[in-house]
């Protein structure tokens, strides 16, 4: 192709056509140029977050071989964004310092938060104590050996068809063998039909 057989309007064409390629190409560098960091940016900050969705998943907190309690989620997520791990249909155990099961539970729905070191159990919970009370409560919240286990909302307790209490809420002393009633309460004690 010679430049000089083209004609004026083959030539105009041409070079708009040219013209076109270098401003696209000028726009694709310079866009190109001012995200180059904004995008490095953002990709940076992705790096710290992870997140998992898990079927099966257990957690345990054991220091010294001394294990603490432990949680099993039918499925369940974690994102590290605020260290949160959620459960679905949950069931685990607290140990006491012989490492032997002093209290059990299940539950709907469970969180754990690693930075609190936090078990929060709502949504058709259900506790059982090693000495046969059982309790029942809207949610659970476990904030660590040393401090009580409050049960809050429809809370209801049984012992061995002896006692029955409901209330707003309960408080149970971090060895499982007291309650504190708290809020509107009803508690019946039964005797034993057992003849001397």
């Amino acid at each position: 192709m010679n430049w000089k057989n083209l004609s004026k309007k083959k030539k105009a064409y041409l070079a708009g056509g040219l013209t076109l390629i270098g401003i696209l190409l000028w726009a694709f560098i310079s866009a190109g140029i001012i995200t180059h960091n904004f995008n490095r940016s953002q990709v940076a900050g992705q790096q710290d977050r992870q997140e998992a969705l898990i079927n099966g998943i257990i957690l345990t907190e054991t220091k010294n071989d001394h294990k603490y309690w432990e949680i099993y989620g039918e499925t369940g997520s974690y994102s590290s964004d605020n260290s949160i791990a959620l459960l679905d249909n949950c069931i685990g155990n607290f140990f006491d310092e012989n490492n032997e099961v002093s209290m059990s539970f299940e539950s709907t729905k469970g969180t754990y938060n690693s930075k609190k070191t936090q078990i929060i159990l709502y949504k058709d919970t259900h506790i059982v104590i090693k000495d046969g009370t059982s309790l029942e409560a809207d949610r659970v919240v476990w904030s660590g050996n040393d401090q009580p286990v409050i049960a809050t909302g429809n809370v209801r307790i049984t012992r061995n068809n002896q006692f029955l209490a409901t209330a707003d809420s309960v408080e149970i002393s971090p060895d499982y063998e007291r309650f504190k009633i708290q809020g509107k309460a009803v508690s019946k004690i039964y005797e034993s039909k057992e003849k001397k």
